[in-house]
């Protein structure tokens, strides 16, 4: 077992649902001891959406892995002292209650800081503490359509197949904020070059909006260029332009082309034998929609699975539309080991994802099968009383 980069750190969850499991998932996956707090009763609500493995969500088991669950009720005295005493032996805590509700519950960042001043205090919502919305209710769709990314062309708003809020927005910015604090504190080990003089922890207000809004300079880089350049660029990116674009097949399954640079643009041309249209490369509107058609007739006229014969050995960025089942059997996602094939001891064969990137420093181990509700309580409390 090679020891990983968060060794040694512990990490309490009250979160629930996807983004902060989904960053608490990439802390413990890391190496950090997560303990996830859940209520008696009914859980992390994760756990009951369809469909099931067996007794828990499929959904759940995938985020929830290399965890501890710990059963407190918090809406009592005893629960609220049992989780200060586990928050003394904490280094970050994540929560993800609308603003105000860990204050009323007595386990804030203020009274954590009381037993344990050197806390990573993470919360996550949707609008942030502060602002005139940080009381508001709110999706991934209410995110994303007040950040300007769900844009039209022509007649079509399509709806993203990626909680683009939930996961950018919030479970990595929350880990990317928390990541940072570690090390600002010194929490990166002893002997480590990155340790830092500072001692006290900090607060973190994630806000899944902001996390939206900050990670869009394509779109922001748009803005004011009708004035400027005397055309609107803003839609060059989803549906304006015909050398980026998505192209239906024989079939009714569609291929995608990103050739955005002229070279791309040109070898594709080429492989298709119109070299005349590779002059044609980022044009006026009219001329776009007018290739743009031709390119519809041409891709019909061949199934998608023949076209990606076709280009196998033309790199001009070109590559099948695939669900999710075809591309989980992706050669290349293959040989990069992506998907994990589990055996719960509870919930039997389970598909997830593995670690998002490779490291010579040390190896992704599944070490804990997502747990069921309250699971580690025992052992969670023994320990406590070893610590006294």
């Amino acid at each position: 077992m090679s020891i990983k980069p968060l060794d040694g750190i512990r990490v309490l969850d009250l979160s629930r649902l996807l983004p902060g499991p989904m960053c608490t998932l990439h802390l413990g996956d890391l190496g950090a001891d997560v303990i996830k707090i859940e209520d008696p009763v009914v859980g992390d609500y994760a756990r009951a959406v369809p469909p099931l493995n067996k007794n828990n969500s499929t959904f759940f088991l995938s985020i929830n892995r290399n965890k501890r669950s710990m059963a407190l009720d918090l809406s009592n005295a005893e629960g609220v002292e049992t989780f200060m005493k586990l928050a003394k032996t904490a280094d970050v805590i994540v929560e993800s209650y609308r603003p105000g509700v860990v204050k009323k519950i007595g386990v804030d960042y203020e009274a954590v800081c009381e037993v344990n001043p050197k806390i990573i205090y993470c919360s996550i919502t949707g609008y942030g503490q502060t602002g005139p919305y940080s009381e508001k209710a709110g999706h991934d769709l209410n995110f994303i359509g007040l950040a300007g990314i769900l844009k039209a062309h022509g007649d079509t708003l399509q709806i993203p197949n990626f909680l683009i809020g939930d996961i950018v927005g919030g479970a990595m910015t929350a880990a990317m904020a928390i990541l940072a604090a570690l090390v600002q504190k010194g929490k990166t080990g002893e002997g480590s070059s990155l340790r830092s003089s500072a001692k006290e922890g900090q607060f973190i207000d994630v806000a899944l909006f902001d996390g939206v809004m900050a990670h869009t300079p394509t779109s922001l880089a748009h803005l004011g260029s009708l004035e400027k350049l005397g055309i609107d660029t803003s839609d060059m990116l989803c549906g304006a332009l015909h050398c980026y674009n998505i192209y239906k097949c024989k079939d009714g399954k569609y291929m995608a082309l990103g050739a955005l640079e002229f070279k791309f643009w040109k070898v594709f041309c080429e492989a298709i034998g119109r070299s005349d249209l590779s002059s044609n490369h980022i044009t006026t509107e009219e001329k776009s929609i007018a290739i743009k058609n031709e390119l519809d007739v041409l891709f019909l006229e061949k199934a998608r699975d023949e076209w990606v014969t076709y280009f196998e050995n033309v790199d001009c960025c070109i590559s099948p539309v695939l669900d999710l089942s075809e591309s989980i059997e992706n050669k290349q996602v293959k040989a990069r080991k992506m998907i994990l094939t589990t055996n719960h001891p509870l919930e039997g064969d389970l598909k997830q994802f593995s670690l998002p990137y490779q490291s010579s420093g040390f190896e992704f181990e599944l070490e804990r099968h997502a747990p069921q509700l309250g699971q580690h309580t025992e052992e969670i409390l023994k320990e406590l009383k070893r610590i006294g």
